[in-house]
């Protein structure tokens, strides 16, 4: 075996060990941490800021002296425990709600929806746009983006230029850093720069990402992934998604399109998937191949140019009433959803799994028989395995993600001292 080549003392040193970048992600500037917290407490006094993050009461009256200054936290009076209203009341720090606001929109198959929220992540108002599932051109895409962050602003009481940024959530392959959604079954056209379009159309800086990590971020921003390090969010409607909080961030990958638990591989030469492959988890429990397994298992031939959405509620009636061969097509796509929730444990062994999404409301795929053999399929370590949570919520969910994704995107970017503008075309 041959040795490994070491350079001679008169050719230089080099160095071994890990490069690693001056202020890496988890050594964020004082500034950002402060405000951070303060965001995610809700109120809190300086001197617990202090404690939290072990640094000098001093340091911590400068930074929130200049937060409050720039306009993104203020001083709250908050009565002070047992003193039942005696003396002057304690201060605490929190985000000024009105100092910003913004918009998150979902794209789906199946319709758009959208929220707008303050920036402490207080909701304005919402609003839905049913559409034809298929999908749309770029000019009609951006159409609908329009008009419906048009109808959520008038709920909201106020202009577009009103809000500072607008965050777009789209199944399928995004790169979130360039504003690129790679492919999507909601366009037609493939590497379309979305958030480039829809910024010049709406006047308004965009940031977009897969609808899976805006549930992700939902839930680690709103919901039961705020105080976990690391959790898996699997999504279950047209498609299969999966977003992944690593260090209470949001993992994309290397090239920023991680993550596409749908696009893994569970039968070689298999059911055809709606992205061109054969063999995807996707194409046994998502929505799609349910309804044509149901197609072709129940003779439903009549059936044909019903919505998937009544080919699955019939399902889903058959099955409850007892018919063996609808339960057994939520048997199989239970066993192959047990197949991909055993892999997502044994890869990344995380502190919780949520199953999200529309399907969800169809217990079937998440009997007992599917935990079990989902049990069964885990590495046998002798330690129990995450605990799983089905979260059932509807599609303003997505569209909080996206929120939180514009709020994420307009506080890194005044902390930063950059101006947030819109992306070139």
């Amino acid at each position: 075996m041959p040795r490994a080549i070491r350079p001679k003392a008169s050719e230089g040193r080099m160095g071994v060990g890990p490069l690693i970048p001056p202020l890496a992600e988890s050594q964020r500037p004082l500034r950002q941490q402060v405000f951070e917290l303060v965001r995610a407490a809700g109120l809190i006094p300086r001197v617990q800021v202090a404690k939290d993050l072990g640094v000098s009461p001093a340091s911590v009256t400068t930074i929130t002296s200049e937060l409050i200054e720039t306009g993104l936290i203020e001083e709250v009076a908050a009565p002070r425990e047992g003193d039942a209203g005696r003396g002057r009341p304690a201060v605490a720090l929190g985000v000024r709600a009105d100092a910003h606001r913004v918009a998150g929109m979902k794209l789906s198959d199946r319709e758009h929806t959208a929220v707008i929220v303050d920036f402490a992540g207080n909701l304005i108002a919402d609003d839905v746009i049913p559409r034809r599932p298929g999908p749309m051109s770029v000019t009609e895409i951006l159409d609908a983006i329009e008009d419906l962050l048009n109808r959520v602003c008038t709920k909201a009481g106020m202009a577009r230029a009103d809000l500072s940024a607008v965050g777009i959530g789209v199944p399928g392959f995004v790169d979130s850093a360039e504003g690129m959604v790679l492919w999507s079954s909601v366009l037609a056209d493939r590497a379309v720069p979305l958030a480039a379009r829809a910024g010049a159309r709406l006047g308004l800086p965009v940031t977009i990402d897969n609808d899976a990590n805006l549930v992700a971020l939902a839930e680690l921003w709103f919901g039961a992934g705020r105080s976990l390090s690391d959790f898996a969010v699997v999504t279950i409607e047209h498609g299969v998604g999966m977003g992944f909080v690593m260090n209470h961030r949001i993992y994309r990958g290397a090239q920023r399109v991680g993550m596409e638990l749908g696009h893994t591989k569970v039968q070689l030469d298999g059911a055809l998937c709606r992205c061109g492959q054969r063999g995807c988890l996707e194409a046994y429990i998502a929505d799609y191949a349910l309804a044509r397994e149901a197609t072709t298992a129940l003779n439903w031939g009549h059936k044909e140019g019903q919505s998937i959405a009544v080919l699955l509620e019939s399902l889903y009636d058959h099955a409850k009433a007892g018919n063996a061969t609808a339960k057994s097509i939520f048997r199989r796509a239970g066993r192959y959803l047990a197949v991909g929730l055993s892999n997502v444990i044994n890869l990344f062994d995380p502190a919780l799994i949520i199953l999200s999404g529309e399907r969800m409301r169809y217990d079937y795929l998440y009997a007992a028989e599917t935990l079990a053999e989902m049990e069964s399929l885990v590495i046998a370590t002798g330690r129990p395995r995450p605990p799983i949570e089905i979260h059932a919520w509807g599609d303003l969910l997505w569209a909080h993600g996206a929120a939180a994704l514009a709020l994420s995107a307009v506080s890194e970017a005044i902390l930063s001292g950059q101006v947030l503008g819109v992306a070139a075309e």
